[in-house]
């Protein structure tokens, strides 16, 4: 993919997130006013499942879906693979929306809050329609078509603000359906997301399809399923944060809630910003990565995986100088209706989590980077070892008096810190023998499947995708 291609698709989707981010912070300011610190603190709670069941049910799948599309493009193939992976996820799906009211009554229990059961089966259905926004997604990603995911995003922040701040104002007397509605706004907002992104499919060309080059649902879950295990840990352990930090918290404080809501609700919410804003670097260099990989271009893939995290750190390293400088204005400007005390401790965790404003955008950059040159287990890795060491941290700082909540700001600044050095490792290291041995199968799976014989890839490629190229026109035409 040449640079001004890949800047262009990252300045697209960059630009659909930070606007989609904006509206969502901006509607997080009257909700918190209608809702109050009590009303966050349960819509938080009752987020940590629902992305845990997201992620094994559809996270990854744009990064996992969109490297499939591109290797497929760089290799001169054409398989036709989205009905197969919508039929796929849809499964997969339908099967997180069962487990999540299944779990419902149970994690309620364990959260200490019966008023949660409604919140939760308000939001089961985005579950299911979640799992084919992503396969839609990951579709336009892998041609190097950003529109798509970016007006999907903006559609679906505009419908969710719309419906929550009326259904919040609408119930504004009784808090616990308030956010039960809030939520169900949300399943509402993907259910526009999708039809946008659907409407938009109905638009592309129609394309013949050579069989040999169709891929199986079973190829497609497989090359997910290493990036699904590497998102999922971090949605998991925020679960399990909103049963060990509110219990922790408990143990010191008579507003656990309520501080839960400002940590997850408030604070990690601005330090998520420069992180989704920069998201388009990391989808754009997913397909740009994937392509250079594919073709044996281990070194010219690395260069691109730096160049992205270069602009990432470009952007996001003055947002943290401005979070952790200016917390007390963006506190006062965004959340003007807390109390004082909740005032003074969001800007004590807005200043103390600011590092991680930088981090987080890294890691997510990164690990992106990683599932383009194959290596989503790495990326896993990583983050297995940077969420337990946020497990630890948490239950030796989080109930000491003195810490309370800012203990778990700062556990998740060491999580997110070594995610980052651990992903930058992995991400430079170079297997002793791994181009030789990457050249040596592709060039061999190509040269099957083209009558290209065994030549190694640098050449067996080229003369493959030509006559790709010839065989297609006749088959075309």
């Amino acid at each position: 993919m040449k640079r001004s291609n890949y800047l262009r698709s990252a300045a697209v989707i960059s630009l659909g997130g930070i606007f989609a981010k904006g509206i969502g912070v901006l509607y997080r300011i009257p909700l918190t006013s209608l809702l109050g610190g009590y009303g966050m603190g349960l819509y938080q709670m009752a987020y940590p499942l629902f992305c845990v069941l997201l992620t094994f049910s559809s996270a990854g799948i744009p990064s996992a879906f969109s490297r499939t599309i591109a290797r497929e493009e760089a290799t001169g193939g054409n398989g036709g693979t989205l009905k197969t992976a919508l039929k796929l996820f849809a499964l997969l799906g339908a099967c997180g929306t069962a487990i999540f009211c299944l779990l419902a009554p149970a994690m309620s229990r364990a959260q200490g809050s019966g008023e949660l059961l409604r919140c939760y089966f308000a939001l089961a259905p985005s579950v299911f329609l979640v799992a084919l926004i992503a396969v839609f997604r990951g579709y336009f990603q892998g041609k190097n078509n950003m529109v798509p995911t970016a007006l999907s995003e903006i559609v679906e922040q505009l419908f969710k603000a719309g419906l929550g701040l009326f259904f919040a104002y609408r119930y504004r007397e009784n808090t616990p359906l308030a956010v039960a509605s809030c939520l169900f706004a949300v399943t509402l907002s993907e259910a526009a997301a999708l039809l946008c992104l659907y409407v938009r499919s109905l638009s592309e060309p129609k394309r013949r399809m050579l069989p040999a080059c169709r891929v199986s649902g079973t190829e497609i879950l497989f090359s997910a399923l290493p990036v699904m295990a590497a998102t999922s840990l971090l949605p998991l352990s925020q679960t399990l944060d909103s049963v060990v930090l509110v219990r922790l918290l408990g143990g010191s404080s008579q507003n656990a809630v309520a501080l839960y809501g400002l940590f997850a609700g408030c604070a990690l919410s601005l330090v998520s910003l420069p992180a989704t804003a920069s998201y388009g670097l990391a989808a754009a260099a997913v397909p740009a990565v994937a392509r250079s990989f594919a073709r044996g271009e281990e070194e010219a893939g690395t260069v691109k995986a730096m160049q992205a995290l270069l602009l990432t750190l470009l952007f996001s390293l003055p947002c943290a100088a401005g979070l952790f400088f200016l917390a007390r204005p963006i506190v006062s400007l965004l959340y003007g209706g807390l109390a004082p005390a909740e005032t003074e401790t969001l800007v004590l965790l807005v200043k103390t989590m600011s590092v991680s404003a930088a981090a987080l955008a890294g890691v997510d950059t990164l690990a992106a980077c990683l599932t383009g040159m194959g290596r989503a287990k790495k990326a896993a890795f990583s983050m297995l070892c940077a969420v337990v060491l946020k497990l630890l941290l948490q239950l030796a700082l989080v109930g000491d008096p003195r810490f309370s909540v800012g203990g778990a700001a700062i556990a998740a600044n060491a999580c997110y810190l070594l995610a980052f050095f651990l992903d930058l490792y992995y991400t430079m290291k170079q297997k002793r023998g791994e181009k030789r041995d990457h050249d040596h199968r592709v060039g061999n799976k190509t040269g099957r499947r083209f009558g290209a014989g065994n030549r190694r890839h640098e050449g067996g490629t080229k003369s493959a995708r030509a006559e790709y190229v010839a065989r297609r026109g006749e088959f075309e035409g």
